[in-house]
């Protein structure tokens, strides 16, 4: 048997934490190791899998691109290209209508903390104490856990954080010179930790107030994740810009900034060779009409609903609380969750950490009921065995 875990502990560069594990294929919402066997994936390639894995429609619509055209740099108009743009801005809320398009989520935030510094004239950025929005310097910048980085500093000036949830915090980090507010309508990494309402719309108050603008960093909880199309569309506010990436082109690399007219730049400010490639345009595109033909904004939000209600069911004494919305579903613990994650994957389920002590659920947005139970099962039975040895705080 090939031994695809040695050869890239041997040859990668160690940056990951390593499960032991390889995945060789997949579908729907299992995926599979070279030996055959197969796991409930609720990593979804971190939200990025939210149609599932080897997608038909996906498929179909790379193989055929590929057969066509895979690279178009962006001084050339592209059909692909072309019509993605015009389907995101009819998707995105209020009058946001201009698409700049990247590789990642860490790129979408770079840029739209470029255009933000290029529209208000201003340095300064407010971010979120538990905030993260990526690892290059100026999305890490926004970033706040100081493990990821305390090693690479000095990062860019002009950032402060204000605490999550809490309007008066933030207006405290605001002033004259603040160009943008950066916010998660639901905290990832943070902890799974959805955004108020009352928070995120007094978020827009206070930038409107100040003449600064508001960054939505949905490239997690967009696409569908939390159930419609961008998360902020269930607190009813509409950001400045929204950052998408993961789940936009049903798991090819593809980011994107969606924003309102007169904030991008002029000619040669800003660029990106591989951004909006028309191989994962098509992918996008053929990613966008199967959720619409499938309705998966009410399935991720039914799923969801199902799930927690499961959960909460287990009455499991390591469970401190269940929250999330849609399918981005978090349990945090009493205790640490990495054994907890360890010991599912033995028994064939796979989930992400967010923070130390909260297990995060992402899966495909196409998980059956049924895989939804068998998820719910394993976690019974991991947590079971950590109630009886005693694993709490």
């Amino acid at each position: 048997m090939n031994d695809w875990v040695g050869q890239e502990e041997q040859f990668g560069f160690g940056v990951y934490a390593g499960r032991g594990l390889d995945l060789v294929r997949g579908k729907g919402a299992v995926v599979e190791d070279e030996s055959g066997r197969t796991y409930l994936d609720c990593v979804g390639g971190h939200g990025a899998a939210a149609v599932g894995h080897a997608n038909p429609a996906v498929v179909e619509a790379v193989s055929q691109q590929a057969g066509t055209l895979i690279s178009c740099p962006g001084a050339f108009a592209n059909d692909q290209r072309a019509k993605l743009m015009f389907r995101l801005a009819e998707l995105a809320p209020g009058d946001l209508n201009r698409v700049f398009f990247c590789n990642s989520g860490t790129e979408a935030v770079e840029a739209a903390l470029k255009f933000a510094r290029f529209a208000t004239g201003r340095t300064n950025f407010v971010a979120a104490r538990g905030g993260f929005h990526g690892r290059t310097f100026g999305a890490m910048s926004a970033t706040f856990t100081p493990a990821y980085r305390r090693d690479f500093e000095p990062l860019v000036p002009g950032f402060s954080f204000a605490a999550y949830n809490d309007l008066e915090s933030l207006a405290g980090e605001m002033d004259k010179d603040t160009a943008a507010v950066i916010l998660e309508v639901i905290q990832g990494e943070g902890g799974v930790v959805p955004g108020t309402r009352d928070f995120l719309q007094g978020a827009r108050e206070l930038c409107d107030r100040h003449g600064a603008l508001l960054i939505l960093d949905e490239v997690q909880t967009g696409v569908c994740r939390t159930g419609p199309m961008f998360a902020c569309q269930d607190v009813g506010v509409v950001p400045d810009i929204i950052c998408l990436a993961k789940a936009l082109a049903g798991g090819l690399p593809l980011g994107a900034v969606i924003c309102r007219e007169g904030l991008e730049p002029p000619v040669g400010r800003h660029g990106s060779t591989f951004g909006g490639n028309p191989l994962s345009c098509a992918a996008a595109l053929a990613t966008l009409d199967f959720i619409e033909e499938n309705e998966l904004p009410g399935r991720s939000r039914d799923l969801g609903l199902y799930l927690m209600d499961k959960l909460r069911s287990l009455e499991n004494p390591w469970v401190r609380d269940i929250r999330g919305r849609g399918l981005m579903v978090g349990m945090e613990g009493r205790g640490r969750v990495a054994p907890v994650l360890r010991a599912l994957q033995k028994v064939g389920v796979l989930a992400l950490p967010a923070g130390r002590m909260v297990l995060r659920l992402l899966p495909p947005l196409t998980i059956t009921r049924s895989e939804l139970d068998q998820v719910v099962s394993g976690v019974d039975e991991v947590l079971a065995s950590v109630a009886k040895a005693g694993v709490l705080e």
